[in-house]
């Protein structure tokens, strides 16, 4: 799996280092990757709702 750098600010990337110590992730990285995942697959959601709510709207003719 190919991997890719982000730059993030210190004082957050200490912050992430503790909630990841907390929450039991192995490192930030595990963290950080567990999070963008799950919003990633939220907002992947609210687009196929989004879709079939237009798509629902169109075939009560509201939207055309």
């Amino acid at each position: 799996m190919a991997t890719v750098k982000v730059k993030i600010e210190k004082e957050l990337y200490e912050q992430l280092g503790e909630c990841a110590r907390l929450a039991g992730y192995s490192s930030v990285d595990e963290l950080i990757t567990h999070v963008l995942e799950k919003e990633v697959d939220r907002l992947a959601g609210d687009k196929a709702d989004l879709e079939t709510t237009k798509e629902r709207l169109k075939g009560l003719g509201y939207l055309s």
